[in-house]
């Protein structure tokens, strides 16, 4: 048997740019398939005079990662620019950030928990905490891990003076107006740089990813980085499908579980989630969101390869339809019909345990299961 290669680092062989980037900043490294980024730790970042961690999940894929964000009450960040994208969700805490434009204008918006917004790319910016008694934490997904692999050159990434005034949107977009931009369903999208509360936008019907779903498109600061919200009624769950490595999911409000897997008979992984939890399903594995709430389940999605510019082979095909066509005509989506019997039969039990009725009767001939009784709810 041949002798594997090890990394390195005199002779420059099997080098980490970014990895090795994240260990100089002194931040803690988190891996797994998914996170709490409300009990995530976090120590001092002096880059940014905050606290950080580097979050980097089993399905990331090779393009972005999660950097965790935390202010101490009143706190600041040390003023930021930087040549990669970078979209922001607010876990917690009250706060604003000022960007300064390539013509030197200020643009400054208050944000609070389910917020979003995006740094429009390489734009001078600046987070503070609005609150003299709560710590702020703020999920940062960027591009950073691929810009640096390639490039391998620290000081053009962070301390490059060439702007992109094209990629700053329109005055308002900072206020949390944008544009509409109507499309087929699943393909609606608002264009905006900030979105004040994720939990309460409007969403548009998209029936055929099943149980009453509903969903939108965002296009922030002319990104490449995609991100999109949806969300399952009272005692639903969405239609199993795979796709590309890279989508990290966050939960916004409601309670439910994700069910992944390869092969379901084989082995199936859960992850239980609730506000602040985030998970990346692994690059083509299967994967299905359940609402085991008494309210409606909203989620935010974001990867990279967006509608706009889908960046890779895959992602134009994922965006070209396979998200919500059936493995039978070719695409990425189990239909009802079609998935593991097992996965009903647990989301009916689920839903017992939660004292919540099953709205999956439209869907599923739910005569063939045992509905155990409803417990009552705490």
């Amino acid at each position: 048997m041949a002798e594997l290669l090890q990394p390195d680092k005199e002779k420059k062989f099997l080098l980490d740019p970014f990895g090795d980037w994240v260990d100089k900043e002194g931040i803690p490294r988190i891996f797994g398939l998914g996170a709490d980024l409300k009990t995530v730790e976090t120590k001092p970042w002096p880059r940014i005079d905050a606290k950080g961690a580097s979050v980097e999940l089993e399905g990331r894929g090779d393009f972005i990662s999660i950097f965790l964000v935390e202010l101490d009450p009143g706190a600041k960040t040390a003023p930021q620019t930087h040549l990669y994208e970078e979209v922001i969700y607010v876990i917690s805490g009250h706060g604003s950030t000022t960007v300064e434009d390539s013509k030197g204008n200020k643009h400054t918006f208050e944000w609070g928990p389910k917020s979003l917004f995006a740094l429009p790319l390489n734009c001078k910016h600046q987070h503070f905490n609005g609150s003299g008694t709560e710590p702020a934490r703020l999920s940062c997904t960027t591009t950073l891990c691929v810009m640096l692999n390639l490039l391998h050159n620290e000081d053009f990434i962070f301390n490059n003076d060439f702007r992109f005034p094209d990629r700053e949107g329109e005055a308002n977009y900072f206020t949390g107006e944008g544009t509409y931009i109507p499309h087929k369903p699943g393909r609606n999208a608002w264009e905006t740089n900030f979105v004040p509360d994720v939990s309460a936008f409007e969403l548009k019907s998209w029936a055929e990813r099943g149980g009453g779903s509903s969903n939108m498109k965002f296009i922030l600061a002319d990104n490449t980085l995609h991100t999109h919200s949806s969300e399952m009624p009272v005692g639903t769950y969405k239609k199993g499908h795979r796709h590309p490595a890279d989508f990290h999911v966050f939960s916004v409000h409601g309670t439910g579980y994700t069910l992944l897997w390869y092969d379901f008979d084989e082995k199936v992984e859960r992850i239980d989630w609730e506000h602040g939890v985030v998970f990346p399903p692994p690059d083509g594995m299967f994967h299905q969101h359940f609402n085991t709430s008494p309210t409606p389940a909203r989620y935010l999605a974001i990867g990279l390869g967006s509608m706009r510019y889908p960046f890779t082979e895959a992602k134009l095909k994922h965006w070209m339809g396979a998200v919500d066509t059936s493995l039978e005509e070719g695409g990425n989506q189990i239909e009802y019909e079609q998935q593991h019997p097992r996965i009903h039969q647990i989301f009916l039990e689920e839903l017992a345990k939660n004292g919540v009725k099953s709205g999956m009767g439209d869907y599923i001939d739910e005569s063939k299961y045992d509905v155990p009784e409803a417990m009552p709810a705490e």
